[in-house]
């Protein structure tokens, strides 16, 4: 992904556990703030999510768009998009790496690209306040449950 931006957060948690949360897709709404709807349209033989429609408000991007999604085990899920409005590139992956003693490291790479100019600076630096929202965001469910 070039021009991306991640960021990493531990989590008390087993990587199944997280993993179990990030692929509940219909339950975005109710606890990822920029969210606002989702409707899983397709899946994998496995029943994770394949295409994933979201309707999305996250301040300086909002949007709604399609991502495809794939999946290695409870290891990393990639996603790239499919179509949208306003964002005319949409790559990002989660990565989990298992610290022992039910810790996980959750790393959120994000690379967007919009259909209406905006300096790199600026979009680095609304890539990163959506990382850390989500990382945030899933660490308060996967934690409290």
């Amino acid at each position: 992904m070039p021009d991306q931006t991640s960021s990493s957060v531990t989590i008390v948690a087993e990587p199944a556990k997280i993993m179990s949360v990030i692929a509940d897709f219909e339950a975005y709404p109710r606890w990822a703030a920029a969210v606002k709807e989702v409707e899983v349209r397709a899946v994998h033989p496995d029943g994770r999510a394949d295409q994933v429609h979201f309707v999305l408000n996250a301040g300086a991007i909002k949007d709604d768009y399609t991502l495809s999604y794939a999946w290695d085990g409870d290891r990393e899920v990639r996603w790239s998009l499919v179509e949208a409005k306003v964002v005319k590139s949409l790559d990002g992956s989660y990565t989990l790496r298992d610290k022992g003693r039910g810790n996980t490291e959750v790393t959120y790479q994000l690379a967007v690209d919009v259909t209406f100019p905006m300096i790199g600076l600026i979009k680095r630096k609304a890539e990163k306040v959506i990382i850390d929202t989500a990382l945030k965001e899933l660490k308060k469910k996967v934690e409290q449950g």
